[in-house]
C-alpha cells in the first residue's frame, strides 16, 4: 500500500508552463548545436548522475553501457534528421521511428524486438469565459516513449503536456527510479490519465452549464436555437477527448496483465489502478457524447414547438383579420342595391358586427390556447 501511494503521489499531475530549452541531438552536429532534446540525463540507482556540462544522447549512452543504469532522453518535437541519430544509437525500429517524428497518431502500444513502443495523446482543458458555437474546450498533444532495457525516450508533440514537473517529482523518489524505465513508463500513464479525469470533471461543468440554460422557463435574451451551436460544439470537442480515451484502454489492459520482459513485475500491478482510472473516464466519456445528443434533441424539440406556438398564433390573427377583411370587400363593390346601403344606420350596424364577431373569435380562439 506505501508503495501505492508513493507512485500517486509521484505521478499526480500539476499545471506547468511550457518551456523551450535545451537542443536538439543530431548525430552530424557538434553537442554544442541547439537541437529538440529537451532533457537527457542517466540514472543509476535511482539518482540522477550530476555532471559538469549537459550531457549528449551519445554521452549518456556510453555511461550506461560502461557503469550501468539507464539514459531517460526527452524531446519536443524533433525532425527526422535531429532524431535519426538516437533512433540509430538505440536501433530503435523505423515503424516506430517513422511515428514519432510525423505524430497525429492514435494510442497504441507496439513491440519491436527489445523496445517497446506506446503512444498517448495529452489532453488540456482550454480556459474560457463563456462557452459558445466558436470555443475551443479541448486541446490535445502527444507523447511517444520508446522503452528499452536501458533506456527510455519520450517525444512530445504539441504545446502542452510537459514533463518537467514529472521527471522532477520521479528524481525525488529514487528508490521508484531503481525500478528502472518502465516505472517512468507508468508514471507517464498515471500523469496522461490523471490528466483527463481534470479534464473530464471541466467538461462536466460546461455540459451541465449549457443542460440548465437549455431547460431553464421563460428565459430571455437568447436567439431561439443558439444553444444548438453551443452543443454541436460540445459534441465536437468530446469526440477530440473520445478519441484520445478509448483507444489507450486495451495497451493500458495489456500493460497490466500481459508478462512483459521490459515491465519489472513490481511495476506491472500498478498499471491496473491506470486502467481502472482510465475505463472510469472512458465511461464518463461515452456518457457526456449521449447526454449531449439527448440535450441537442430536447433543444430541437423546443425550438419545433416555439415554432409551432408562433403558426398558431399567426394563424389565429389571420382569422380575426379575415372578417373585417371580408366585410369590407363584400361592401366595397360597386352595386347600387345592396342591403342596407343606403339605409341612415348601415355603416355603424356593419362596423359594431364587424367588431362583435371578431372578439368572439378572440375569445374563443384564447380559450383552447392559441392565443
Amino acid at each position: 500500500m506505501s508503495m501505492i501511494r508513493d507512485l500517486r503521489a509521484v505521478v499526480r499531475p500539476s499545471r506547468v508552463s511550457l518551456r523551450k530549452e535545451g537542443g536538439a541531438y543530431d548525430a552530424t552536429r557538434s553537442p554544442a548545436a541547439s537541437s529538440a532534446v529537451v532533457d537527457c540525463a542517466v540514472y543509476r540507482d535511482g539518482r540522477r548522475l550530476e555532471t559538469e556540462n549537459a550531457l549528449t544522447p551519445h554521452e549518456a549512452v556510453r555511461l550506461v553501457r560502461r557503469d550501468g543504469g539507464f539514459v531517460w532522453i526527452g524531446l519536443h518535437e524533433p525532425t527526422e534528421a535531429e532524431f535519426s541519430g538516437i533512433a540509430s544509437e538505440f536501433g530503435l525500429h523505423p515503424l516506430a521511428v517513422e511515428d514519432a517524428v510525423q505524430a497525429h497518431q492514435r494510442p497504441k502500444l507496439e513491440r519491436y524486438d527489445d523496445s517497446l513502443f506506446t503512444v498517448f495523446k495529452t489532453i488540456h482543458y482550454v480556459e474560457h469565459d463563456q462557452l459558445d458555437a466558436n470555443s475551443e474546450v479541448v486541446e490535445s498533444g502527444e507523447v511517444m516513449c520508446f522503452t528499452g532495457r536501458d533506456f527510455f525516450i519520450t517525444v512530445r508533440h504539441g504545446g502542452q503536456g510537459s514533463l518537467r514537473a514529472l521527471r522532477h517529482r520521479l528524481q525525488d523518489d529514487p528508490e521508484l527510479l531503481a525500478k528502472g524505465p518502465s516505472a517512468v513508463l507508468h508514471a507517464i500513464a498515471d500523469h496522461v490519465v490523471d490528466g483527463y479525469i481534470a479534464v473530464a470533471d471541466a467538461v462536466q461543468d460546461d455540459i451541465d452549464e449549457v443542460e440548465t440554460e437549455v431547460f431553464s422557463p421563460g428565459r430571455k435574451g437568447s436567439p431561439r436555437g443558439s444553444d444548438a451551436g453551443r452543443i454541436y460544439q460540445l459534441k465536437r470537442e468530446v469526440l477530440e477527448f473520445k478519441r484520445a480515451v478509448s483507444p489507450l484502454l486495451r495497451p493500458m489492459q495489456l500493460l497490466s496483465e500481459r508478462p512483459m520482459r521490459l515491465i519489472d513485475p513490481d511495476i506491472q500491478k500498478y498499471f491496473r489502478d491506470v486502467a481502472d482510472h482510465l475505463a472510469r473516464v472512458q465511461e464518463q466519456v461515452l456518457g457526456f457524447d449521449e447526454l449531449l445528443n439527448s440535450i441537442l434533441q430536447a433543444n430541437l424539440a423546443q425550438a419545433s414547438v416555439a415554432q409551432n406556438e408562433d403558426m398558431r398564433k399567426i394563424t389565429s390573427w389571420a382569422a380575426i383579420i379575415a372578417v373585417p377583411t371580408m366585410v369590407c370587400g363584400v361592401y366595397g363593390m360597386n352595386f347600387d342595391y345592396m342591403p342596407e346601403l343606403h339605409w341612415r344606420y348601415g355603416y355603424p350596424v356593419i362596423l359594431g358586427f364587424t367588431v362583435v364577431v371578431c372578439l368572439g373569435i378572440h375569445r374563443a380562439l384564447k380559450r383552447n390556447g392559441w392565443l
